[in-house]
């Protein structure tokens, strides 16, 4: 992975996050959109503008790639570099989580 997709992913957004543990199987930006408000219970809604906007620059930067498109909707897939990209921030986040539970159990 160059440098500057770890600068630009490493921490990832929300938003980049929630559509790159989407893309894990196959989907279109309606799909994903559902998929991350089901998955955060509400808390989470990508407009589309957004979620557009974040596809386009994730393909660009070879994160995720268009697979085909069915009934006008573009369908998209989690690239290798994209999965190396979401390991890493799932091994930050679960590095952050351990760190919280050692404060709190420390005062």
């Amino acid at each position: 992975m160059d440098a500057h997709i770890q600068k630009v992913y490493v921490p990832m957004t929300e938003t980049g996050f929630y559509i790159l543990l989407s893309l894990r199987k196959e989907q279109h930006g309606y799909g994903i959109v559902q998929q991350v408000e089901a998955l955060t219970e509400g808390r989470v809604k990508l407009s589309p503008g957004t979620m557009y906007g974040s596809l386009s620059k994730m393909e660009k930067d070879g994160l995720i790639t268009f697979v085909r498109e069915e009934e006008k909707r573009k369908i998209y897939r989690i690239t290798s570099l994209g999965r190396e990209v979401l390991d890493l921030e799932i091994r930050r986040i679960e590095r952050l989580y351990r760190d919280l539970k050692e404060a709190l159990k420390n005062g």
